[in-house]
């Protein structure tokens, strides 16, 4: 039986049920209600399963996540306040203390008499017994300076012998869930371990080319080290991972994390997509001529080169699955517009999706004042739209008549149908999870005339760059265009950094901005994840800001407002009938009014990095010099001191991006693209970027020559979860 597939046995001891299970009720106990359904026993092996631990091969790799070195005791006169340290010593007095509350005390003294006092805040009865006086015990724990001399608070306690041996190595500790103790998945691995050969699947040319160079030990002797580390072992490389037997274990796993996404790259050129041909750009009659022969602006040396990247992709016959990824105000969405019209003309429909209203009609605004004075036909999809105009969008779509559609999530609603989608464009594609993404995908599939079978071409867009560690790790089944190079005329955006207690200040410099016919935005936060609490503080900051700039109009817009008063405030503002738009981070994307030139954001050290820059881009899209001020208020976190100082010396989308991936790791970046799981267990992309290459190149070679090996190696370190990696 391949020792991937193999289940633990029903004499294993992971099927008994926990020794403290609750046993049958007493006859003299008070009988059940009739209604009352007994609680079912929860199997120790059920608990391993929620941790995916459901064979010998998952046991064996279920890795420590620390060690304890126990190999070792400290006497109890040698003992350091702030150490972490183990002693031994008899217990001579055991008490329950009332005051300041109840607590257990346990003092213990060694051979010289030391004494150490051990306390337990919250214990059972049997502890009492268990550390009696006369029992000697060896205890681990935090050594503090108490009142009364040295003492530990709740130590690992263990009752020994005066010959109990020390342990001859570290030991592990292992990531665990309620109900399964250390004690036990030691056991259970150890056993585990003794069953297990763990063979090594590399192919001999693939070792020889890409692990040799390493200098790492075979994959058993790395598990088993790790497991069972040696007491003379360099317990600070295997905590931080830089032991060699670590890096055998994370190069397995990045090979099979680049297996998966390289496979699945593969899997989707094989199937079915229309092909777009690219018409001539003299053909009078291409809607991708005549576009960009109507706008007012020349496109870009970055622009032109990922739009002819795009438009190569779309004339072939298998999907397009792409980001494009730009730095805020890099000009993406005509890159996105040119892709909806080789679309469009090769006879096919286009759908947008954008995660907020406001940034939907961003796109629709634009969009339809490029493409319907060149006979376009542009639905809009939105929850807010009355009943009317949303039957005649969806007739539209499924009749064909309407060849780009653009919306909020409402696009992938099950009433909403299309005759032939052949281009999917989503926009902050982060912000959008993996099944809506694939409900959109799926749209073509499902079209309304039934006379086509296949999967539409997709253009993800983000304005949020992706690191080139992430890019080459968990978006390695993408294709990637970037757009590096900003639109002439944008103006640097000054960045200045000032503590609240100079708000009057602050306002004095809002109102001669607004007063020499500038405009301004002043941002309010997200407070503890509450939109309702986030909404009273842009209504305080409004009513403020109106008392206090009496001569100025102050408009309000946040995410609680109707979409009509919403659209209505965002209109006077890019008129410029409101000189002070007061708003919560709804304005985050999709809002560009060149005439805006000064940012106030308020408790700016509670914003991420990535939502600092976007907000900041909504200024500087005009010609007047501007400036973005950051209020903080006291005291900053070290992590909010590093975010802001980036912030301060830097507008650069990619170094930004590039330092929020070491303060904040992957999750930003990666949205719901990862579906709540952890895709990488031990590899770290802040420490282990160095194995990403010879993992890229080990996973090339053996999918062009060894596939067999291929699957036995996602197979072993993947199993179920590699579907996640290809949403």
């Amino acid at each position: 039986m391949p020792l991937s597939d193999r289940r633990v046995a029903s004499t294993d001891p992971l099927t008994v049920e926990e020794s403290d299970a609750p046993r049958a009720a007493a006859p003299a106990r008070k009988k059940a209600k009739a209604d009352e359904k007994p609680k079912p026993v929860v199997k120790t092996a059920d608990k391993l399963a929620k941790l995916g631990l459901k064979s010998d091969i998952d046991l064996a790799l279920h890795l420590p996540m620390r060690y304890e070195d126990e190999t070792s005791l400290t006497p109890v006169g040698e003992l350091i306040p702030g150490d972490i340290a183990q002693t031994e010593g008899v217990v001579f007095d055991n008490e329950i203390a009332y005051r300041p509350r109840r607590q257990l005390l346990v003092k213990i003294h060694d051979a010289a008499g030391d004494e150490l006092t051990l306390r337990f805040l919250n214990f059972y009865g049997s502890q009492v017994k268990q550390m009696a006086i006369g029992v000697r015990l060896r205890v681990r724990g935090d050594v503090r300076g108490g009142f009364f001399g040295l003492e530990m608070v709740h130590p690992a306690v263990r009752p020994v012998d005066d010959d109990t041996p020390l342990p001859q190595a570290l030991t592990p500790v292992y990531p665990s869930t309620a109900g399964i103790s250390q004690a036990y998945l030691r056991k259970a691995i150890d056993s585990a371990l003794a069953r297990v050969s763990l063979p090594e699947l590399l192919p001999e040319p693939i070792a020889r080319a890409h692990l040799a160079p390493l200098n790492v030990p075979g994959l058993l002797d790395a598990v088993k080290t790790l497991h069972h580390p040696r007491a003379d072992s360099d317990e600070t490389a295997l905590i931080d991972g830089t032991h060699p037997a670590w890096t055998r274990i994370k190069f397995e796993e990045l090979l099979a994390q680049q297996l998966s996404l390289k496979r699945a790259h593969e899997e989707r050129r094989r199937r079915a997509a229309p092909a777009m041909p690219r018409r001539s750009p003299n053909d009078d009659q291409s809607l991708v001529a005549r576009l960009l022969k109507a706008l007012p602006f020349a496109l870009t040396g970055a622009q032109q080169r990922v739009g002819a990247e795009i438009a190569a992709e779309l004339t072939l016959a298998h999907p397009m699955q792409r980001l494009l990824q730009g730095d805020v105000g890099s000009g993406k969405t005509i890159v996105a517009a040119l892709a909806a019209a080789q679309a469009i003309d090769a006879g096919y429909q286009a759908a947008l999706m954008a995660p907020t209203e406001i940034l939907a009609e961003q796109h629709a605004r634009k969009l339809r004042g490029w493409l319907e004075p060149l006979g376009v036909t542009v639905a809009w999809l939105a929850g807010s739209i009355k009943a009317k105009e949303k039957r005649a969008a969806l007739e539209a779509a499924a009749l064909g008549t309407a060849q780009l559609v653009i919306g909020t999530h409402a696009i992938i609603q099950d009433a909403v149908e299309f005759a032939r989608l052949g281009l999917v464009i989503v926009d902050e594609q982060h912000r959008f999870g993996v099944a809506q993404r694939l409900a959109l995908r799926a749209k073509a599939l499902n079209a309304a005339d039934g006379a086509h079978d296949f999967q539409p071409h997709q253009l993800m867009m983000s304005a949020t760059p992706i690191p080139r560690t992430l890019a080459m790790t968990y978006y390695a089944d993408l294709d990637v265009s970037t757009i590096d190079e900003l639109p002439p005329g944008r103006t640097p955006i000054l960045t200045k950094i000032v503590s609240d207690g100079r708000r009057d200040e602050i306002i004095g410099r809002v109102r001669e901005a607004a007063l020499t016919g500038r405009q301004v935005y002043w941002v309010c936060p997200l407070i503890e994840e509450s939109e309702t609490l986030q909404l009273q503080t842009a209504v305080e900051t409004y009513e403020t800001l109106v008392g206090a700039l009496p001569e100025l109009r102050v408009g309000l817009v946040h995410g609680r407002l109707a979409p009509a008063e919403k659209a209505a405030v965002m209109d006077a503002f890019a008129r410029n009938e409101v000189q002070l738009l007061v708003a919560t981070t709804v304005i985050e994307v999709g809002v560009d009014v060149p005439n805006a030139s000064l940012m106030v954001i308020e408790h700016a050290e509670r914003f991420g990095l990535a939502q600092l820059h976007q907000l900041r881009g909504r200024v500087g899209r005009g010609s007047t010099a501007s400036v973005c001020v950051l209020m903080y208020a006291n005291p900053l976190s070290q992590t909010a001191r590093a975010r802001l100082q980036t912030m301060r010396e830097t507008t650069d989308g990619f170094e930004i991006a590039r330092r929020d991936l070491e303060i904040r790791g992957p999750g930003e970046f990666l949205g719901a693209r990862q579906s709540g799981e952890a895709m990488l267990r031990f590899a770290s992309l802040e420490n282990d970027g160095w194995l990403i290459e010879p993992a890229r190149a080990a996973a090339d070679a053996m999918l062009s020559s060894f596939p067999d090996a291929v699957t036995r190696h996602l197979a072993r370190w993947l199993g179920a979860r590699e579907h996640y990696l290809k949403a």
